[in-house]
């Protein structure tokens, strides 16, 4: 049997002919790596020969769509109300965030009512078995198995018959048939091939966790994202007790969706309600922070953004963003001194978001411009004030999505005003004991803050 080498993006899985520097697909550069393939053997066809038959869509039955609980109410919040019948879940993080962890908790729940096969290439059985009697695990129905040969590891999945199989970690599963090492391009991608036959053909839920390489996205071919049900992010600071898992692909519901687990000594544990723990310890009367509700998934989100300026020392001035972006609080900067006429160009600007949390949407930019216009003004905003809505380049403030959903969220915290975007529209209804301040741009609400009105 020959073998042959093929080129491909590790970004895009584009295959060229020869290896190029940048990739003539997506246009990422130093992502096209070599690997080595056996073909086929010359004179036989590769077509499958048992005959197939097509389904009418009318026939098919959605109602054989099972869904169970994981025991984690937050994981199955992320997964869209529990876990599908033979989907395969991918979970990606950093080392230690508490990835395995996580796995290994839920097992205490399904082993309840499923057979479960815990498959660890990274651990021992005898180290699984210390971890699992630190998290309380020791459910009869679990079975631990360290291998890393993916033949090997199907064998024990065919005689043992699994109901949840979890797979710890796809980097370390290697092909025997393929020659490149374990954790390359080309046998992460086999492997999860052969795991997403085995999740839709024996119907067994499966899943895999990934590591995630230094730009922050699951390492291997970037088609092993598109081969899976859900991807599933952990996200977090090493150094905090808090954890973020995110939703970024779900077949099964809703995307960008949020669970919020604390990490104790025991394990991980859910929090119910992530925005009272996002503005626990919040300052009172201090100068530079402003709460804001952001939408993530379908659940509203209160987040405090801090803001510190300080005049500069230098000819250029400091900017630093943490958990807000940076081009976008660039631009709020230049509206604030163009608009506002803030002198904010001689000034270091720092924006942080407290709890690790991550705002990527245009709701948080008024809250924003009030945190950076306190601190450069020395005025604090009202303890009980939340703002939110998108500014424009001119100054505006745009309405944003959920307007009702985020007001109720900010009155349930207790929170007595809101400030949001004048045309959010007649037919708005609002809680009970909440009172708006409608702006039309970034002037208004400056001059609410500089008046005293709010």
């Amino acid at each position: 049997m020959k073998s042959k080498s093929v080129f491909f993006c590790t970004e895009c899985g584009n295959e060229t002919p020869k290896w190029s520097g940048r990739c003539s697909a997506c246009g990422a550069w130093n992502s096209i790596v070599e690997q080595v393939e056996k073909s086929v053997k010359s004179g036989k066809s590769s077509r499958i020969a048992s005959p197939v038959k097509a389904s009418n869509i009318t026939d098919i039955d959605t109602a054989q769509e099972i869904r169970f609980p994981t025991g984690m109410g937050e994981l199955d919040r992320v997964l869209g109300g529990g876990a599908v019948k033979g989907s395969l879940v991918l979970v990606g993080g950093a080392p230690g965030i508490g990835k395995s962890t996580l796995m290994l908790q839920i097992c205490q729940h399904l082993g309840a009512f499923a057979k479960v096969l815990y498959v660890s290439g990274e651990e021992s059985a005898h180290q699984l078995k210390l971890r699992a009697q630190r998290l309380g695990v020791d459910s009869g129905n679990l079975y631990v198995l360290s291998e890393t040969c993916l033949g090997k590891i199907l064998n024990c999945i065919e005689q043992e018959a699994p109901d949840v199989l979890i797979v710890d970690s796809i980097q370390t599963l290697y092909n025997e048939e393929l020659d490149s090492p374990a954790g390359g391009v080309g046998q992460v991608k086999d492997c999860t091939m052969s795991l997403m036959q085995l999740a839709k053909g024996s119907e067994i839920t499966v899943f895999v966790i990934g590591h995630v390489n230094k730009e922050g996205s699951i390492a291997g071919p970037k088609v092993l994202e598109h081969m899976v049900d859900c991807v599933l992010y952990f996200e977090g600071d090493q150094h905090m007790t808090y954890r973020i898992l995110r939703a970024v692909k779900n077949r099964f519901g809703a995307t960008n969706e949020i669970g919020v687990f604390e990490m104790m000594d025991r394990g991980l544990k859910e929090v119910e309600n992530p925005s009272q723990m996002l503005l626990s310890g919040r300052p009172e009367d201090a100068p530079g922070t402003c709460v804001t509700c952001v939408m993530e998934g379908a659940r509203p989100v209160l987040a405090e953004i801090q803001a510190l300026i300080a005049p500069s020392s230098g000819s250029n001035p400091r900017r630093s963003c943490n958990g807000f972006d940076y081009q976008r609080a660039a631009m709020l900067l230049a509206v604030l001194e163009k608009r506002g006429a803030l002198k904010l160009s001689q000034c270091d600007a720092y924006l942080n978001i407290i709890g690790g949390l991550t705002l990527d949407e245009p709701a948080a930019d008024l809250a924003a411009v009030v945190a950076i216009a306190s601190s450069y003004l020395d005025k604090p905003v009202p303890g009980q004030m939340a703002a939110m809505g998108e500014v424009g380049l001119s100054g505006e403030i745009r309405s944003i999505s959920h307007l009702e959903q985020r007001l109720s969220e900010v009155q349930r915290l207790g929170f007595t005003q809101c400030m949001i975007p004048a045309n959010c529209g007649k037919d708005l209804k609002v809680p009970s004991q909440l009172q708006l301040l409608p702006v039309r741009n970034v002037a208004q609400a400056l001059q609410l803050l500089v008046k005293g009105a709010i």
